[in-house]
């Protein structure tokens, strides 16, 4: 690396190459072997078909600070990648790819479709993770993962065969959430329910045997209706009392079913009288089972009509079906009403298709076993969650946990290992860690794997230690797990947080990590979720080439408040981005300063010059070592905003702004060489210590910084593995702060009062201080000094106005300032502008407060435009009374 840095700074030119080196030197490996402790993340894996998006960039930036941070306190830090098959995405992908060419799936057949789609995963699924690394993120490559690959192909069997001989895997016949277009089963979280605008129809169905009585029901599915097999009431409820035992015609479809009662109808909602559709209701398939009630299928897989139905109605998509059957049932008269209804319809997570409760046989682990441990870690408070309010989120959904259907209708993924023997009617099921070659009952070849795979989950549940090796005990396993931090959104908190807490109690004997970390979601500036249907999404690599990585994470990490969303403006990526790569050339410039300044002379180590050091090097040094807590402690409590913004807060607000300023006199000589000699190590020192406490954010402008500094204190080749900046109690001087707040204060009020005068920047003034007089006192020696060069001053003298003309101002401190002003500026001129000033201030004030006081205007003009112009007027009059106070100081003499 070259000794000089560029006038500019290039992050075209910088990231590529050094994040290259970082990895070509081993920095992101980390070492089983070695004695440090470890501290592990393991990513959540992306989809192998995705393509880098804002959200991938905020979760795995908030990862990468993270890791980045506990390697510099010395952790082995291990931050495990990989990608997931996504057994759904990625078949729709291929398939859709088959269907330009007017092809499916089935066209092709089982197997070469399989090897289609590992053809497409192979040339395209590392592309999200080369993305990854343009943002800087030090995952350990060397042991990327697939939830694909042979280990963990090898963990998911090992798994399945362990629950199924344990009893909690179980095949059944059961109501499922099915999606007619990806044409498989979805577990109930992946069947997402949306807010819709339905209606409510309210259909007769005729009492048989009676001169025309009916029952009302109320369902928003009136197409299921032709597989109704009961009418069911509560037994309590008189209105029905005499009619349960009855039956009732079926409309359409010439068959009677009976009234029966049940007391799980609530006979307070709608009607009391409730349709029983046992195979496309899950309710109604549990009470049918209780009542002995047969279950009649009436659509196919694709959500069209079936043979059950009458013909009429065959082939029919459903919501055609729906209309019909409403049509027919207004022309039979039998249609009571139909009402407006919002309801929440699940939908697939995938491809939004509406999802079909349907009876169908599936695989199935039994959760509750599995669940109460997992429980017992939340409540316990070994796991603990970040914001804390998804704690009950999770405890209730363990605590009201379902059986997981855990098998899809897909081609893609793992396949069931269950294989069923077809030889002589044996009918033996085998369960296996490996494929069987013989049924073992009968010692026949004739056997067929089950068809389905695995949903996706199921093997994802099992990353922080899959991905370490297990089933075998390997020295990663051993060393890495379990793990610490799990950084993910809250949406997959039951997909997949909740099951990885299950299955690391259940196979490792403890809990995969302590710390849940749920961030927000990335949003625009109206608050919308970004997607690709609303054309409001911002691509990561986009910023990336246009206002560098640094600038990126900077601005995600900063905006991200736990427990809040965050805001970006699509529409205006220089208004959003651009503080971040402003925040980066800042460091890149006080970077060049203390190069240029420091010079070519060794520079000493603060421990040489702790004699020598003066007030500012005190201050700024006692401001560091504060700011090294309050960033560390955000860390800690994973405010990593907080973090951000301290250490933002300290390099421009106090070291650049303020510390490179006093110090600039010193560093070019003029108070001595033993002066020089402690700015520049002080200067050194401070910067090394800053640029470590902003690596995590900010990796790639720190160590191009940090590689330059003359006089490191930390041995390192790298910033990444630095020693991270701890406070040091003997820098923290409390003194020395109240002094410099005294300063800065004054310093920051002249500089006001001659903006508010008219007085030019470089003119310099005098000005005189009175007030508490150890205030006063804590001016003198290197603080006058830094006073008199940053304010501009030819003389300071103590004592208050005397009755002379000027500017005057009384600080937060108690301190009084005065700047007389004669011979300063044109007195005549000032009062005569101020006048005028004023007049056209009450001019407009006038006006204002005549449409306020207009009945017709308040009361006709919409809301938000009174209340502006209120607005308006308060702040007219701060500006009018801010005049007129100027124009009393400059007419004391008149």
């Amino acid at each position: 690396m070259a000794d000089a840095l560029p006038p500019q700074y290039s992050p075209a030119e910088t990231e590529e190459a050094l994040y290259r080196w970082w990895w070509e030197q081993g920095f992101f490996h980390a070492d089983p072997t070695s004695a440090r402790e470890p501290y592990t993340i393991v990513i959540p894996p992306p989809n192998v078909t995705a393509i880098l998006h804002i959200g991938h960039g905020l979760n795995n930036t908030i990862q990468d600070v993270l890791i980045r941070w506990r390697r510099m306190q010395g952790r082995e830090a291990l931050w495990m990648p990989g990608t997931d098959h996504a057994g759904i995405a990625t078949q729709n992908v291929v398939e859709r790819r088959l269907a330009q060419n007017g092809k499916t799936r089935f066209d092709l057949g089982r197997e070469p479709f399989v090897a289609e789609v590992w053809d497409y995963v192979n040339a395209t699924g590392a592309t999200i993770l080369d993305q990854l690394r343009s943002i800087g993120c030090s995952c350990d490559w060397d042991r990327t993962r697939f939830t694909l690959d042979e280990g963990l192909s090898s963990a998911v069997r090992e798994v399945f065969v362990r629950l199924y001989e344990k009893g909690l895997i179980y095949r059944g016949n059961y109501i499922i959430n099915w999606c007619p277009r990806c044409l498989t089963a979805l577990s109930d979280e992946e069947a997402e329910p949306e807010e819709t605008a339905g209606k409510l129809y309210h259909l007769r169905y005729p009492v048989a045997d009676t001169d025309g009585a009916h029952v009302v029901v109320a369902t928003t599915r009136p197409e299921t209706m032709l597989g109704d097999v009961a009418v069911a009431v509560h037994p309590e409820d008189e209105r029905y009392r005499e009619l349960i035992g009855k039956q009732v015609e079926l409309p359409l479809t010439g068959r009677r079913i009976p009234i029966v009662a049940d007391d799980f109808v609530d006979p307070a909602f709608g009607t009391g009288a409730v349709k029983i559709t046992p195979a496309h209701d899950p309710n109604d398939f549990d009470l049918a089972r209780r009542q002995g009630l047969p279950a009649l299928s009436v659509m196919a897989a694709d959500a069209t009509m079936g043979e059950a139905v009458p013909e009429a109605f065959r082939g029919m998509d459903r919501f055609d079906a729906r209309r019909a059957v409403v049509d027919a049932f207004r022309e039979m008269g039998l249609l009571e009403k139909v009402e407006d209804h919002q309801h929440a319809v699940p939908h697939c997570y995938r491809c939004n298709t509406v999802v079909e409760p349907r009876l169908s046989e599936q695989w199935f682990v039994r959760m509750k076993p599995l669940a109460e441990p997992a429980l017992a870690a939340s409540r316990d408070g070994r796991i603990r969650f970040t914001p804390e309010r998804w704690t009950k989120v999770y405890d209730h959904w363990l605590e009201n946990i379902r059986d997981w259907c855990i098998s899809r209708q897909l081609w893609w993924g793992h396949r069931i290992p269950v294989w069923y023997c077809r030889a002589n009617g044996c009918e033996e099921t085998i369960v296996a860690r490996e494929d069987p070659a013989r049924c073992p009952k009968c010692g026949s070849a004739e056997l067929v794997q089950d068809p389905d795979v695995l949903d996706t989950w199921f093997s994802s549940w099992l990353w922080p230690f899959s991905t370490l090796g297990w089933p075998a005990r390997t020295p990663d396993l051993e060393r890495f797990y379990p793990t610490h931090t799990l950084v993910t959104a809250p949406e997959i908190l039951f997909f997949w947080v909740a099951r990885m807490i299950m299955s690391g109690i259940e196979f490792m004997g403890e809990i995969p990590f302590s710390d849940v970390y749920l961030h927000g979601t990335v949003r625009d500036h109206l608050g919308r979720k970004m997607s690709k249907s609303l054309g409001n999404g911002i691509d990561p690599l986009e910023v990336v080439q246009t206002f560098g990585a640094d600038a990126l994470r900077y601005t995600l990490v900063s905006g991200m408040g736990v427990g809040t969303d965050l805001l970006l403006n699509y529409e205006d990526l220089e208004s959003t981005f651009a503080p971040g790569r402003n925040f980066a050339n800042k460091l890149w410039n006080a970077g060049r300063f203390a190069l240029m300044n420091v010079g070519d002379d060794a520079v000493q180590s603060l421990e040489e010059v702790q004699g020598s050091l003066e007030f500012s090097d005190r201050w700024i040094l006692s401001r560091l070592s504060r700011a090294s807590t309050e960033v560390t402690v955000a860390m800690e409590r994973f405010r990593l905003n907080e973090a951000a913004l301290a250490g933002y807060g300290f390099f421009w607000g106090e070291f650049a702004d303020w510390y490179l300023e006093m110090a600039k006199p010193r560093l070019r000589g003029e108070a001595g060489e033993e002066s020089r000699a402690a700015a520049r190590a002080t200067l050194v020192t401070v910067l090394d210590h800053t640029l470590r406490l902003l690596h995590p954010v900010m990796p790639f402008i720190t160590e191009t910084v940090w590689q330059r500094l003359p006089r490191r204190t930390d041995p390192s080749p790298t910033i990444m593995t630095a020693r991270w900046p701890e406070p040091v109690a003997a820098w923290e001087d409390d003194a020395v702060e109240t002094r410099a707040a005294v300063l800065q204060e004054l310093v920051a009020a002249i500089r006001n009062l001659r903006a508010e005068y008219g007085i030019q920047p470089g003119q310099r003034l005098g000005i005189r201080i009175a007030g508490d007089a150890a205030l006063v006192d804590g001016l003198a020696g290197e603080p006058e000094r830094i006073l008199r060069d940053l304010a501009r001053l030819e003389e300071l003298t103590h004592g208050g106005a005397e009755g002379a003309i000027g500017a005057s101002a009384v600080l937060r401190s108690g301190l009084e300032l005065f700047i007389p002003l004669e011979g300063v500026i044109d007195l005549d001129r000032e009062r005569a502008r101020l006048r005028e000033e004023i007049k056209r201030a009450d001019h407009i004030l006038e006006s204002a407060r005549a449409r306020l006081s207009n009945e017709k205007f308040t009361s006709r003009a919409p809301e938000e435009v009174v209340q502006k112009e209120r607005e308006k007027v308060l702040s007219l009059e701060g500006q009018r009374d801010k005049l007129a106070r100027t124009l009393a100081a400059l007419e004391g003499g008149e």
